[in-house]
């Protein structure tokens, strides 16, 4: 029999205490973790120009919109640059987030890089200094990370290696977290690139978290005090068949029914470039699945919260509100969609855009 010990009891108390204000009923997360070079391509396709200044502006109109958005936000991850940014009057915008009721958290990764040896699959990098890193951000007022870790659906991939490399790094950085008082989000995407059916994105997806579970395990993480960020399962973005939300949605609750332990707090899904109708309409379709469901499942949005925002705000100062009013709008409709109670068809003016990119990296 292994011996090893658990985390102190207060802080697994605190841990847990955290993830849940996060998974609280109808609200989920805003990723706004996105790095200076992925915020570039969206600002470009606005034509403004990626300037720290810039990315301050824009961040700065996500986290003042009207506080009814937190009825929906629970937590914001931020990028470093953004955790140490203010707003226009001096505000720290951790703090601004903490008056509103919504907690801060933080990417703490740094990126992808290819695995020797295998073909074009990656491992992410970042451990070194981690300890430090979670301990500074925790006195500065976060209270999860983030940590996101990419395989790809191929005629040989994922392979064993890609599935192995990545769970044990997710649970390196889940320890560490943890130890520094941070929940850890723990996000093994499966891309949605390729022309693979339903089905095999099933296979693969409960093989990769299988796997994330077993190392988790292996690791002593603290399931209770962690969020888990998958892919939902749907089929390749160059398939050719065409599956239902319901499809979708059975496929991913079975995955996760056969893969994740009912001790995990909850699952806050990635939108994986899919339009922001399509990913609140499939988390929809996923809270309505009948059968066992053990834990709360929201979301965990980047783009399909933001695609509209950023079209109706264009970069100009004029248009700060117009873009709050598309923000509390996507909020509100994937918070009803993490109840099962969204009915479709909330407008916006990126709502029907698919999202989707290429090998896509943050």
């Amino acid at each position: 029999m292994a011996h090893f010990n658990y985390l102190p009891q207060a802080l697994q108390d605190e841990l847990a205490s955290i993830a849940q204000a996060i998974i609280a009923p109808g609200k989920g997360i805003l990723a706004a973790d996105e790095s200076t070079a992925t915020i570039g391509k969206r600002f470009s396709g606005i034509g403004l120009e990626n300037t720290e200044e810039n990315r301050r502006l824009y961040r700065q109109l996500l986290f003042t919109a009207d506080d009814a958005v937190a009825q929906n936000i629970s937590g914001v991850i931020l990028y470093e640059e953004t955790l140490y940014q203010k707003t226009d009057d001096g505000t720290p915008f951790a703090e601004l987030l903490k008056k509103k009721g919504i907690i801060p958290g933080i990417k703490v990764d740094k990126g992808v890089v290819t695995l020797q040896g295998t073909d074009g699959e990656s491992t992410t990098q970042g451990l070194d200094g981690l300890a430090e890193r979670c301990a500074k951000y925790k006195k500065d007022g976060c209270q999860f990370a983030k940590w996101r870790c990419v395989l790809k659906i191929g005629k040989d991939t994922p392979s064993p290696l890609a599935i192995l490399e990545n769970a044990n790094v997710l649970a390196r950085y889940a320890t560490i977290c943890q130890t520094n008082g941070l929940v850890p989000i723990v996000e093994p995407e499966v891309l949605p690139d390729g022309d693979h059916d339903l089905e095999r994105a099933q296979k693969v997806t409960e093989k990769v978290l299988g796997a994330v579970y077993k190392a988790l395990n292996d690791h002593h993480v603290y399931l209770e005090g962690t969020l888990l960020k998958p892919n939902m399962v749907t089929a390749g973005q160059s398939c050719t068949k065409t599956y239902t939300h319901a499809e979708n949605a059975r496929a991913t609750v079975q995955a996760l029914q056969r893969t994740v332990p009912p001790a995990v707090a909850g699952v806050t899904f990635l939108s994986g470039g899919q339009s922001e109708e399509d990913a609140s309409v499939n988390l929809n379709a996923i809270n309505q699945h009948p059968g066992r469901k053990p834990w709360a499942l929201t979301f965990s949005y980047g783009r399909a919260l933001q695609a509209s925002v950023l079209k109706a705000w264009g970069g100009k100062p004029e248009n700060v509100k117009a873009g709050q009013d598309e923000l509390q709008k996507r909020a509100k409709a994937n918070g009803d969609a993490s109840l099962g109670k969204y009915s479709g068809g909330i407008s916006g003016a990126a709502a029907a855009e698919g999202l989707f990119i290429k090998d896509h990296a943050y």
